[in-house]
Parts: C-alpha cells; structure tokens; sequence
C-alpha cells in the first residue's frame, strides 16, 4: 500500500512495447537498474508501468534491441497537476478542504459505547455531558482517566471502563455485572467494623424440597413450608463448650443449594381484533445536509395525511474507520396508510397465546425454574382472549441478606457451697 502511495506521487507512465527483441529489452531495463512493473501481454506486445526517470533512460535501449515504445497513460500526481495547472480555484478549494481535514482533526467528533446492557448510549452520553465531555471538544482536552473514574463512581453496578480516542472518535467501553448479588455482598462486607454474618433468607413463600448447605448452619428442613423472610441458613457458627452451652458465634457467609415446591399465577391476554396498515404508493422524501450548526434542507414531510408514519436513516461523514468529521447526512420519509381493522381467527389466537406461553417457560428454565404442573388453558371471550391459570414449579430459593447478631448467653458462676 505504501509502495503505491509513493508510485502515485512520484507518477509513472504505461507503456507498450513492439518488436522482435522485446525479451532482449526487458533484460537491458534489468542491467540498467530500471523498475518495471505490472507487466501483461497484449496483441503480440507487451504493457507495462515504468518511472519517469526510468522512461527518460529508455532511448539508447530502445536503439541497441530495435523495439518501438508507445505511451498507454500517465497516471500520478505531477500528471493531474500539470493537467489542471491553470484551475487555480479548485487547487485553492483542495488546499482549504485539507486543511479544515486537519483542523477537525483536534477534536472528538463521534463517541462510541460499548459493552452497555442496562443504561443506554443516552443515558451514558448525557451523564458525560454534565461532566464536560461532548461531541467538539477539543482532542488534548479529553482526559480518558477521568472518564473512567467518573462512570465507575457513578453507576456502582459497571465493574469495568475503558477509555480511548482513535482518530476523532472517542471510544468507551464497559462490562456491567451481570449478577446484582456478589455486588450487594461486597456493598455489605465492606462497612468498616462490623462483622461479616450473611444469612440466606427465603424469597417467597414455598415449600422446601431441597437444602444442601455448604456454609452455615440450616434452620429448616425438607418439606418444610417457609414464608417470605424466613431465614433458611443462618451464617452464625454457635461456638459450644465442654459443656455444651454457646460461648462465642463465628460469622460467615451463608452458602447452600435450595430448592423450593410453589405455584405461580399466570395470565396473559390479547384483543380480538388488530390493525393493518395498508400503505399507498405516494410517499414525501426529506433530505438534509448538517455541518456543524449549519444545515441545508432539500424537500418537506409535512403532509396533510391523516395516518402515516416516518422513518428515516441518519449517517456520519467518516474518512476510514475513525477519522469522523461533524458532517452528518439525514433522510426522512413519510408514507401514508390506511387504518384496516381485522379480526383474528381462533387458530390464530391460540398460536399468539401459545407462542407467548412458550417464551415465559423458556425464560423461567433460563431461571433454574422447573414446571411439574401446568394448569394454564386458553378462554376466548367476547372482546378477548385470554391465557391464564397456575404453575406449580421447583425453583431456587434464597436471598443473601446481612444476619442480626444473635447474643452470646451469660453463663453466671456459682461457687462451691452453690449459693
């Protein structure tokens, strides 16, 4: 690629060669140390592109092999100069265009976020605007540190930044934690001077049909029915004596496999008709050119239709794949429609209905969640469908939460008469 950059500056020249002692004259550009390149055969001759320089040493080869030379094209800069040497504004318009190249490129022109789930690019970039850091702003001003200090502090649950500029483009990337409860540990392990007791408590109300506890002490037992907030393994260690009265708890954090038998409700519905839009053939096309705080608009929306709807593209002038520039190409169409009202069929229904049903299953196995009972069943009324009735599942139970510290008993001694 670099070879053929300094080719194009350089310029060179295509030629074809006829005669006889064509080999003889490759061989002689050879000896002589002149470049040849892209040589192809055509009609009994031969094409190739050779230097300027190169080209000026041809004549006494040409004479010593008897062979004919003939310019194809000129290709390269100094030939596109020479060409339109006297279109003084043009070069003045090329000079000007590179050099606002130049000056755009001192500042960040597109920020791209990645790696983000739960916030959006919005709610990101608006957080970034209060802290300065906007579209404009000049290259050497961008403090990627910063950056990523801010986002950590203020969204607890984005474990990692990254910060970076290639080009005009300012590149952030973050991992969120995908599991909201070794956060909420941390959170409630690192109060300074409190012991670190975690208990597993109950998350709804069910029936235990599995514990294995593997730090802690169980409080429950299989088939056991639990409530909400009943503490199931408790992460206080009683310490016992000779004697076997409590002298001392050891805290840790709770940590066991429970499985609990509960019913779900579920309910779904849908209405028996829906709409169809049926689309004409006219449509109204807006386009807008954007440079800056400049704009320039070709074409309207603006329309007399009673229901339509518009969509659009909006696209960033980019030299590359980072040198973007605040140039910006939008277009919006708006196309009219009418309104057709239609009513589903029964089958139709009861896909919809089934279709949904299946999704929530498929989303509660994703949950550890398994159904051994399924009561649900399609109604069809009057003005909707509906699917509703019970679950009955065996699902994962169990919340950390922070244990409250059971007191140590106070054993009074008693002296040897034992008053």
């Amino acid at each position: 690629m670099l070879l053929k950059i300094i080719r194009y500056i350089k310029g060179y020249i295509r030629i074809r060669i006829t005669g006889y002692s064509t080999e003889r004259f490759l061989n002689a550009c050879s000896h002589k140390g002149i470049v040849l390149w892209g040589l192809t055969p055509v009609n009994r001759a031969y094409e190739m592109n050779i230097q300027v320089k190169g080209f000026r040493q041809l004549k006494p080869i040409i004479r010593k092999t008897g062979t004919k030379v003939v310019i194809v094209g000129r290709f390269g800069l100094p030939f596109f100069l020479h060409k339109y040497r006297k279109r003084k504004l043009f070069f003045a318009g090329a000079l000007l265009s590179l050099a606002l190249v130049f000056l755009m490129s001192r500042y960040i022109w597109n920020i791209d976020i990645r790696g983000n789930l739960t916030y959006t690019d919005e709610t990101l970039l608006r957080f970034l605007a209060s802290t300065q850091v906007t579209n404009g702003m000049p290259v050497s001003e961008v403090d990627c540190a910063r950056i990523v200090k801010d986002i950590r502090k203020e969204y607890n649950d984005i474990i990692w930044v990254s910060a970076s500029i290639k080009g005009t483009r300012l590149m952030i990337q973050v991992k969120e934690n995908e599991d909201s409860l070794p956060a909420m540990d941390e959170a409630l392990q690192e109060t300074e001077g409190e012991p670190k007791a975690m208990d597993i408590v109950a998350d709804q109300d069910c029936t235990i049909t599995k514990i294995v506890p593997r730090n802690g002490i169980p409080m429950v037992k299989e088939g056991q029915e639990v409530k909400a907030g009943d503490i199931l393994v408790s992460g206080q260690v009683p310490v016992l004596d000779d004697s076997g009265c409590v002298v001392a708890y050891q805290y840790h954090k709770a940590d066991a496999d429970i499985q609990g038998r509960t019913s779900i409700e579920y309910q779904d519905e849908i209405g028996l008709t829906y709409e169809e839009k049926e689309y004409a053939d006219i449509e109204k096309k807006e386009y807008t050119l954007k440079i800056g705080s400049y704009y320039a608009r070709l074409g309207s929306i603006r329309n007399s239709y009673e229901a339509w709807e518009m969509y659009g593209s909006v696209k960033q002038l980019c030299i590359g794949d980072n040198f973007y520039l605040p140039v910006f190409y939008e277009k919006r169409i708006a196309k009219p429609y009418r309104p057709l009202e239609k009513k589903y069929t029964k089958n139709e229904l009861q896909r919809i209905l089934s279709t949904s049903f299946q999704r929530y299953c498929k989303d509660l196995d994703k949950k550890g969640v398994e159904i051994i009972e399924n009561n649900v069943k399609i109604y069809t009324g009057s003005e909707k469908a509906e699917a509703k009735g019970r679950l009955i599942v065996l699902t994962p139970v169990g919340a950390l939460t922070q244990s409250q510290l059971l007191e140590v008993p106070v054993i009074e001694e008693q002296d040897e008469t034992g008053e």
